[in-house]
């Protein structure tokens, strides 16, 4: 492996080869260096005070609200404002960083496209890089797809408004080292997007806007405040130039959504109901409590009162600082036949109608053929309004952190077991074969909800639960179901694409992460040494 230096601070281990070129330009690569150079130390020391926090929940202590940051929750203050291209923010689509994707995104009937180096790209080298030259050239208005059929893709003329989600401040970026330890994957992201776009997105009446994921504390919002206000001054913009919508995607982070509205308050636009996710950490975060054991993934849905309290108190923080409260994903994805079309778009619009009710500004969905209905129902929500900033539930009773921690109803199935692991199997071995947001049973699957699969049944083994017909979970009883659910799999997709895809691979992963005695954070991090 030819070790490239282009910079006294990073080291390149890929060659650098046209594409490379294009993106790792001196002037950027130096902006990066600075930003590595200046910001690590401290992201290091937020990613050790996440293990702190979890030593002290695994202890037996319950997240809360802060005692010592009263005083920003019960005064009043405002954010900074929002742009008027993010104004309306209806229906916004996610999807990777790939350049057909990225086409289909900004011309769905959406407001806004969130192209992600997150949960739904696996990051290998090539695809972060070429990521970066697809938005690029879509915020330039000069990209372009043609398929094997010669069919020509292209935008359309007033395409969505671009949000660009970086990867979470776990994630490195394994290609890219400092002292010898590679740099924060979100660093890189967020540099390389800032650096090549911002006088475009400028000059186009838009700007440099953010999704920042897998926050897990006040702390590390102001982390990222930092990196903006840094970048805003060293590019002499004004500041609040650029804009961020954070996810609460972690249980950590529902109790301090104030906090990190006011540390962000110059940059931050919204934040966002990361429900895959914060159903994930929900399990995670709770792991050694076997009173807070969640059912089968499919009964946890937005209507219970764990969940739902959720929704509401951020509708509630939201609104009353002045930010936008989006809600969650969409997951399923039309069929092609027709009941089962009519069921998925019934499903989804039951889900919607809840939370444009509660007062959501809008949300997200997975697939461009959801769009029709999501706006329909947004439409009627919104009247003649662009948003629902004027719902500030003021009727509503404080929402209490036992709400919040509430345990689940829903029974533990020994069929809902078996479809995690294939879910889980299946999404690993796209994963690392370099798909990170894959069509499985009819959903739109990523890290996520892969996640909460995984978790599930390693929480069930951790505390020796029963299923429905009286199985206590065992981890011999898993890696039974693992192989039965290999042949399920084969049986499914068929022999062929069986033995071309890295199957063995991916169930040697889940069989390590879900039995393993102490619960492995993120799937991505030992997927990530699977991955080119």
């Amino acid at each position: 492996m030819t070790q490239q230096t282009v910079s006294e601070e990073l080291a390149f281990s890929q060659p650098f080869g046209e594409q490379e070129r294009q993106v790792l330009t001196p002037d950027a690569v130096e902006f990066l260096s600075e930003l590595v150079t200046r910001f690590t130390p401290q992201r290091n020391k937020l990613l050790a005070a996440r293990t702190v926090q979890q030593a002290e929940i695994d202890g037996g202590k319950l997240p809360g609200f802060i005692s010592e940051t009263s005083s920003i929750r019960e005064s009043e203050w405002t954010i900074r404002g929002v742009p008027n291209d993010l104004l309306d923010r209806r229906v916004e689509i996610t999807g990777p960083v790939e350049r057909k994707m990225v086409i289909n995104a900004l011309n769905a009937n959406v407001k806004v496209f969130m192209a992600d180096f997150e949960d739904s790209l696996a990051p290998s080298w090539s695809k972060v890089i070429d990521g970066q030259i697809n938005l690029r050239d879509a915020i330039n208005g000069t990209i372009s797809w043609t398929n094997e059929a010669g069919k020509i893709y292209q935008l359309k003329p007033d395409p969505a408004v671009l949000v660009c989600r970086v990867r979470g401040l776990h994630l490195p970026e394994k290609h890219v080292t400092w002292r010898n330890e590679p740099i924060p994957g979100s660093l890189f992201d967020f540099a390389l997007y800032f650096f090549h776009n911002v006088d475009a997105l400028l000059a186009k009446g838009s700007g440099p806007y953010f999704y920042l994921p897998k926050t897990q504390s006040w702390q590390e919002a102001a982390w990222w405040s930092e990196v903006f206000s840094f970048t805003e001054d060293h590019f002499s913009l004004p500041r609040g130039t650029i804009k961020a919508t954070l996810l609460i995607e972690t249980l950590p982070a529902v109790f301090q959504m104030d906090e990190i509205l006011h540390a962000l308050r110059d940059h931050i636009v919204g934040l966002n109901c990361g429900r895959w996710d914060y159903i994930f950490s929900y399990i995670k975060t709770l792991k050694n409590h076997p009173d807070r054991v969640l059912p089968d993934r499919q009964s946890v849905t937005m209507d219970k009162p764990f969940l739902n309290a959720y929704s509401r108190l951020l509708i509630k923080t939201c609104h009353r600082r002045g930010a936008f409260a989006m809600g969650g994903m969409a997951a399923f994805i039309p069929s092609k036949e027709s009941a089962r079309n009519e069921w998925v778009l019934n499903k989804v619009k039951t889900d919607k109608q809840m939370e444009a009710t509660n007062g959501h500004d809008g949300t997200w969905i997975a697939h461009p053929g959801l769009a029709d209905t999501v706006v329909e129902v947004f439409d009627k929500a919104l009247g003649d309004n662009k948003n629902q900033l004027h719902v500030l539930r003021e009727e509503d009773a404080p929402i209490t952190a036992a709400q919040l921690l509430e345990p689940c109803p829903g029974e533990r199935t020994e069929a809902g077991m078996r479809a995690n692991i294939r879910v889980a199997v299946q999404y690993i071995e796209a994963w690392i074969s370099g798909n990170g947001c894959v069509p499985i049973y009819g959903l739109m699957e990523d890290a996520a909800t892969a996640e909460i699969s995984r978790t599930s049944i390693w929480q069930w083994i951790h505390h020796q639960k029963t299923l429905s017909n009286g199985e206590t979970v065992t981890k011999a009883l898993f890696r039974k179901m693992l192989a039965e659910e290999m042949f399920v799999i084969q049986e499914e997709l068929g022999d062929k694409r069986f033995s071309q895809g890295r199957f063995d691979e991916a169930a040697r992963l889940m069989e390590q992460i879900t039995t393993s005695e102490t619960l492995i954070d993120f799937l991505t991090l030992p997927g990530y040494r699977l991955l080119a």
